[in-house]
């Protein structure tokens, strides 16, 4: 029995388990979705939710206590500047975890951890994305089409000169 056992030990040492859960905490501070396994998905959500509570005070202290774990500035600075002013308001619940299904080299079930608020940005992201795909294709297909035109013009003088 596990009685008051709490936490994943993802097959680590505790110090690579630390390390690795204060780098997949500041890729999703950063990026504020990101890909990964399941366990780590949910071993994550509660240290990241952890660090946004504490950011929410806003004070010299929380910051210290933040800057601990997470050691890049940036990171840091844009969760005590845009994250906790958008999400602070929250009593909890800060980040959602969506299965995806199972990974193909190993079959591990994968999984995408994002800061709730925000997905909206990413969707917006990805609707710009969109646009200059299919802009990009517009320009490429009337370039083909032009092309084309202009060798059935050269196909067309070629045919009439040898008909005089």
């Amino acid at each position: 029995m596990r009685h008051k056992v709490k936490g994943r030990k993802l097959g680590r040492t505790a110090s690579h388990r630390k390390a690795t859960m204060i780098s997949l905490a500041t890729a999703l501070l950063k990026h504020k979705r990101i890909k990964t396994t399941l366990a780590k998905a949910k071993e994550t959500r509660g240290f990241v939710e952890k660090l946004i509570t504490k950011a929410k005070k806003d004070d010299l202290h929380s910051k210290k206590q933040v800057m601990d774990y997470i050691k890049d500035k940036e990171a840091v600075k844009e969760l005590f500047s845009e994250i906790v002013p958008k999400i602070g308001d929250r009593p909890g619940g800060y980040t959602r975890v969506v299965k995806i299904g199972n990974r193909l080299g190993d079959a591990a079930s994968m999984a995408v951890i994002e800061l709730v608020d925000y997905n909206d940005i990413i969707t917006a992201k990805a609707e710009e994305k969109k646009e200059e795909k299919e802009t990009k294709a517009k320009k490429k297909k009337e370039a083909e089409e032009q092309a084309e035109m202009e060798e059935a013009q050269v196909v067309a003088e070629s045919s009439e000169k040898k008909e005089e």
